[in-house]
Parts: structure tokens; C-alpha cells; sequence
């Protein structure tokens, strides 16, 4: 059974016709109402700027916290598989 749904998503005042899966109808939802969330507080501070120009600076900004996050998580799990490792020399040399 195919669980693609037809949806309409308004971003920067533009529709754009998606089929997504069931599953993922809400999450791209709220990802249009953040960007637009973004847009119109751009708009409102730069008033001389293009809808283009927001939604650079939207995307600009939310790639930035993908990043940062990504780069959190690579951090985090690197200090996890130290920590193991450290446990497992400590485990060897208390066994010596």
C-alpha cells in the first residue's frame, strides 16, 4: 500500500505541491512554519531585502544549527568511545 500523501506546503508565500510519506507529513509541516517564522522575522527587521534575500538568510541560519548539532554529536561519541577505551586499558592494567 502506498502511504504517500498529496500535500500543499506554503513557503515565503509560494505553494508547493509534495507527496511525502504519512509518517512525515507533520515534521515537513512545521519545517515550512519555522522557515516562514524566520522569513517574516526578517522581513520585519530588514525592510529594503528581497523574499530571496530572507530566505538565504533563513537557510544560512538553520544550516549553522545543523551543523553546530552535528558537530555535537560527533564530540559526544568521540568522548564515549574514549571512555570505553580508557575503561578497557584500566580493566587490562588492574588485571596485570
Amino acid at each position: 500500500m502506498d502511504d504517500k500523501l498529496s500535500i500543499r506546503v506554503n513557503v515565503a508565500d509560494r505553494y508547493y505541491p509534495l507527496k511525502v510519506e504519512s509518517d512525515n507529513e507533520e515534521r515537513i509541516r512545521k519545517a515550512a512554519r519555522l522557515i516562514n517564522e524566520k522569513v517574516l522575522q526578517y522581513k520585519q527587521r530588514y525592510v529594503d531585502k528581497d523574499i530571496q534575500d530572507f530566505l538565504a538568510m533563513a537557510a544560512l541560519q538553520y544550516v549553522i544549527r545543523l551543523i553546530e548539532i552535528e558537530e555535537k554529536e560527533v564530540d559526544s561519541s568521540l568522548e564515549e568511545g574514549l571512555k570505553e577505551l580508557t575503561g578497557m586499558i584500566n580493566h587490562c592494567l588492574s588485571e596485570k
